[in-house]
């Protein structure tokens, strides 16, 4: 099991709930942060890794960890008949519908409260499912993966894109003085929640991340486990089936 890093060091709530409270706290600045303290990048990713599942041509999907739906919203280009987004955050939700209602999605998308560790739904019930940044936020890793195995059909496709720590020079030591002393500051001047983009890089140095995550996956019960690394490392696609 990875080590249980939380947001906010001096709460006594559990990782659940400080999960949620973070996200409620910064979600009227996420999509733009997001986008700017990744350059831009996490566009690219989300496509990456929505076109590993095009040959499967899923007819429902799954966004876990679904924020503001900028996952579920790329995964229409695989035109499929319903997918639906679960987040713990009302906050990112909310914002995550107005989206919806400016682009006129509101209709092909339905986002609703979701508990990764709990989903409301029942066995084999997509045929493809995506997380983008959200396994390292769960309290209880194999359960939360466990609920990914059983909600999703026999032979679905599951992709998860998570940060990870590049290995190779210069990308190495350019994304840890980013990390370290840009994102944080930006993260407190923007969003006004300096613990909330500590933790994102806190919780991207605990997390299990390529071999050792495939093994997790691979444990729980899932097949032809992969990953790709994009962008020198800086982040990767889990994907496999089952």
């Amino acid at each position: 099991m990875s080590e249980l890093v939380k947001p906010y060091k001096r709460s006594e709530k559990n990782k659940k709930d400080q999960v949620t409270e973070m996200f409620d706290s910064i979600s009227y600045r996420y999509d733009f942060l997001n986008h700017f303290l990744s350059l831009g990048i996490d566009k690219i990713w989300r496509k990456r890794a929505v076109q590993l599942l095009k040959d499967y041509n899923p007819k429902s999907i799954l966004d876990i960890a679904t924020g503001t739906g900028d996952f579920a919203i790329e995964s229409l280009t695989l035109r499929p008949e319903r997918v639906i987004g679960v987040d713990i955050s009302e906050g990112m939700l909310e914002k995550g519908n107005s989206k919806l209602m400016k682009k006129g999605l509101e209709d092909k998308i339905k986002l609703q409260y979701g508990d990764s560790e709990n989903l409301p739904f029942k066995n084999n019930s997509f045929d493809a499912i995506t997380v983008g940044f959200g396994v390292r936020n769960f309290e209880n890793l194999e359960l939360g993966l466990s609920e990914i195995k059983r909600v999703l059909k026999a032979g679905g496709k599951f992709a998860i894109l998570e940060f990870s720590k590049p290995k190779k020079f210069p990308i190495k030591q350019s994304f840890r003085f980013y990390s370290k002393y840009i994102i944080p500051v930006l993260g407190k001047r923007l969003a006004k929640d300096k613990s909330a983009y500590s933790y994102l890089i806190e919780s991207v140095e605990a997390f299990p991340e390529g071999e050792e995550f495939t093994k997790i996956l691979s444990a729980i019960g899932f097949k032809d486990v992969r990953f790709m690394l994009l962008t020198g490392g800086i982040a990767t696609i889990y994907y496999g089936t089952i």
